[in-house]
């Protein structure tokens, strides 16, 4: 864990006005509300036509981001399924208050590709060995000297050079397809950068079409839907390129020999969608469910920028919408009315419906539009889990859970993750098999779940 992250942590005191907060519950709700991205998606499709344009899908690859080599692997096959033009740029990915910690960032999107890899019928080299700061810079010049067809066709390839750490195939690659100069590799990824800028995001690993960022091999699935149903799909009969894979709970059950670690807060939009899915998803399987609330992100120190926010929340709402689960009606709870809910965690423990009050909360705050800032809003959550609001006002404001939260943040940072939900799987003897950061990691976790029983049994 770096020094920035060991200093972060406490209840810091993030509370917004009661106008500041309307407006951004406004702002958000409006943002996902029932048919905005209908309504958003017909108004793009009808200036494409009557601009005479084509289907333009533009993507975006940072070399050194574990997640960009996994996306090159499929640029080619997309181009060849869907009748769309590629267009394809070299960026920086994320800078200043869009990535709080880079380095962290990298190592799990290293991690996790090897994870997801094979899933998708992808390849990514074992191992967690940096690539060398030397032969990022060649891979960045060979695909700099590519013009827009080469570079689809041969990404992939200087990719697998680079994870590989093969520095006389990059080598055989510069000489074979030319390099740019440093000058030139600067310029285009600055290029890049700021047309990524303009388009309002800031990772590497993305495709943008009409309006809407796709993550990666994750989301790509959303962007297929939406070619397939303009109907320029090729192969409409044919599986989608990148599908999500299904979360399976079964056929084997566990007996508590597993444990399954979730790390959720209050006021995080994915954690709104996910967290009851998890806790189904410990008792469907049998493992042993340990949930270890933390702070929210900016609450703790972690900066966001509005672009971050509202890619965050319109992606939020289409995984909902995937995932079946209600979300959109939405007021803020950040800063007091997390606190206050945070401070009945330990009693609603006691009581047996600490998972319940995190459900309500989460469900009233994303789903619902409860104000949790007032009294009422909150006695609603309350009761909604379970408890009797006369003896949870005896517990409002109590400080035990703030030493919890530390220590659960602590114990999330050591495991290699920062950001909610989490999840870590530990095998029948408390060692680590899994940590991974996401609500679309799930399906992975279940998988895993079913394969450490298998060798079990």
């Amino acid at each position: 864990m770096t020094e920035q992250f060991k200093e972060q942590g406490g209840a810091a005191t993030m509370d917004p006005s009661a106008l500041t907060r309307w407006m951004t519950s406004r702002f958000v709700s409006r943002l996902v509300r029932p048919g905005a991205l209908e309504r958003a998606r017909a108004a793009e499709e009808t200036a494409r036509l009557a601009a005479g344009k084509p289907h333009v899908v533009e993507y975006f690859h940072q070399v050194e981001d574990g997640y960009s080599h996994l996306s090159s692997q499929v640029l080619e096959r997309l181009q060849e399924r869907y009748d769309v033009q590629l267009v394809c740029h070299l960026v920086a990915g994320p800078q200043g208050k869009n990535s709080a910690e880079p380095e962290l960032l990298l190592r799990l999107s290293r991690y996790d590709s090897q994870q997801i890899a094979q899933h998708y019928d992808l390849q990514f080299p074992e191992g967690d060995k940096t690539p060398p700061t030397e032969l990022i810079a060649d891979a960045k010049q060979i695909l700099a000297a590519q013009d827009n067809a080469n570079f689809i066709a041969r990404c992939a390839e200087v990719g697998a050079a680079l994870w590989s750490t093969d520095t006389a195939t990059m080598t055989q690659l510069a000489e074979a397809w030319g390099t740019a100069d440093d000058k030139a590799t600067r310029a285009l990824v600055e290029t890049g950068s700021a047309r990524q800028a303009e388009l309002k995001h800031y990772s590497g690993g993305m495709f943008y079409y009409a309006g809407e960022w796709y993550w990666g091999i994750d989301r790509l699935y959303h962007l297929e839907q939406r070619l397939s149903a303009l109907g320029v799909d090729r192969q409409p009969q044919q599986p989608m390129i990148a599908p999500r894979p299904d979360t399976v709970s079964g056929p084997l059950q566990d007996n508590g020999s597993l444990t399954l670690e979730v790390f959720p807060s209050l006021r995080s939009p994915y954690t709104a969608i996910s967290f009851d899915r998890a806790v189904k998803l410990a008792r469907d399987t049998g493992v042993k469910l340990v949930v270890k609330p933390v702070l929210p992100m900016v609450m703790r120190g972690v900066p966001a920028t509005r672009e971050k926010g509202q890619y965050i929340f319109s992606d939020t709402a289409r995984e909902a919408r995937a995932a079946g689960v209600p979300f959109g009606k939405f007021y803020d709870p950040i800063g007091n009315p997390a606190r206050r809910g945070y401070s009945l965690y330990p009693w609603a423990c006691e009581q047996g419906k600490g998972n319940e009050l995190l459900s309500a909360f989460l469900s009233c705050a994303f789903a619902e539009g409860v104000n949790l800032n007032r009294e009422k809003g909150l006695r609603r959550a309350v009761e909604k889990a379970g408890l009797d609001w006369s003896e949870a006002r005896g517990h409002l404001g109590s400080t035990e859970w703030k030493s919890q939260l530390e220590d659960n943040r602590l114990a999330m940072y050591d495991a290699g993750l920062w950001g909610v939900p989490s999840f870590r799987l530990m095998d029948r003897e408390g060692r680590e098999v899994l940590a991974l950061w996401g609500q679309d990691r799930l399906w992975l976790i279940a998988q895993k779940i079913q394969q450490l029983l298998a060798l079990n049994n």
